[in-house]
């Protein structure tokens, strides 16, 4: 299983996932494909995602049952620990805390 959630990426990136995997939200794509095509797949979303974001995550033989990585722009940073991988949060910037 590969699922990929993009935001504020170009329509042509969007279209060019489409392709390869269904979407079943506003820029959430799942599909079930190989390990090749995943690459492929991810290095269509780095050279066209722009000022977006997105994370690709898929099943794999780890503890936790999957992996992912992430790209852009995002108050999350992808960290390891003992072999595990979790999820950090940057603090929020001035703008969004002036928000709030």
């Amino acid at each position: 299983m590969l699922v990929i959630v993009v935001e504020n990426v170009p329509p042509r990136l969007r279209g060019r996932l489409a392709v390869w995997l269904i979407e079943i939200r506003a820029g959430v794509y799942v599909g079930d494909l190989s390990a090749k095509v995943r690459d492929m797949i991810w290095s269509q979303i780095e050279q066209g995602i722009e000022d977006g974001n997105a994370v690709m995550v898929w099943s794999t033989n780890t503890e936790s049952g999957f992996d992912f990585v992430t790209l852009g722009k995002n108050r999350r940073l992808p960290v390891e620990l003992d072999g595990l991988k979790l999820v950090s949060f940057f603090p929020p910037s001035e703008d969004e805390n002036q928000a709030l």
